[in-house]
């Protein structure tokens, strides 16, 4: 006999939640090897942009993060040939160069101590919406972690290399975890790998549908007490190490094992 059937909504989500913090395991990749699939991952996606965008995670040293090397691409990422970098991009450990660009995930950390991994890339959708400085419209469902929670940037500063591009690009993240960036791309930033990655994912797609609907009329919005509640349900810990765990294995069946000395 069912249980639950008269019980509260707002019950069925403590006990779901609850029950995923319960059963769903921790995933135990290193940050390095996270981030070697996280690459793999928005690499699959769409995200590739010839040798634009970085990933970076914060390292256990203050002041230091792993990134990619300059050079590489995302299908060509490892855990191995990832760099150790500090706030000058000065390399702390691996051979080659971060990207120049990289200066302003320096900003980015030092305004946000929440922030443990920060992914900017070019991805095509998200670009195109970019050009039409219009910012992100949340009105899907499944969009919702990015429920005002998505800022936007509506004038391009340029090469984002010099200091001030890192003030002003931290400065209209604010305290959300997305950012879209006209004329430029996208901006995730959240507390752990795989949050952003399942974010950076989402707001690719986000885009995309954003700019098919808005080719056959016009979009409507979402209620926001509702949207809100979504935006709490879908933005976990436990939700974003599940959805990563699976772009990870979608990812490795795909051949992008050599992400992985182990």
């Amino acid at each position: 006999m069912a249980e639950t059937l008269g019980t509260s909504k707002a019950e069925l989500v403590e006990q779901a939640q609850r029950r995923m913090r319960e059963v769903i395991p921790d995933n135990t990749w290193t940050t390095r090897q996270k981030l070697a699939l996280t690459c793999r991952i928005l690499f699959d996606a769409g995200h590739d942009s010839g040798l634009a965008g970085q990933i970076t995670a914060r390292a256990e040293q203050p002041g230091t993060y792993w990134t990619q090397r300059l050079g590489l691409g995302f299908d060509e990422i490892t855990e191995e040939n990832l760099l150790l970098v500090d706030e000058d991009l000065r390399v702390l450990a691996g051979e080659g160069m971060a990207n120049p660009a990289n200066r302003f995930h320096s900003h980015v950390y030092r305004a946000r101590p929440d922030v443990n991994c920060i992914i900017h890339t070019h991805p095509l959708h998200a670009s195109a919406l970019s050009m039409l400085e219009t910012p992100l419209v949340v009105s899907h469902m499944d969009f919702t972690p990015l429920y005002e929670d998505c800022g936007f940037l509506p004038d391009w500063p340029g090469i984002p290399v010099g200091n001030e591009e890192g003030e002003i690009i931290s400065a209209a993240l604010g305290d959300k975890r997305a950012l879209l960036l006209a004329h430029h791309g996208q901006l995730v930033a959240t507390g752990s790998v795989e949050d952003s990655c399942v974010l950076a994912v989402l707001i690719e797609r986000a885009a995309r549908l954003q700019l098919l609907a808005s080719a056959a009329g016009q979009i409507r919005p979402l209620p926001p007490e509702l949207a809100r509640e979504a935006h709490d349900w879908t933005s976990t810990p436990k939700r974003g190490q599940a959805a990563f765990a699976y772009y990870a294995r979608r990812a490795l069946r795909a051949g992008h094992g050599d992400a992985l000395s182990g």
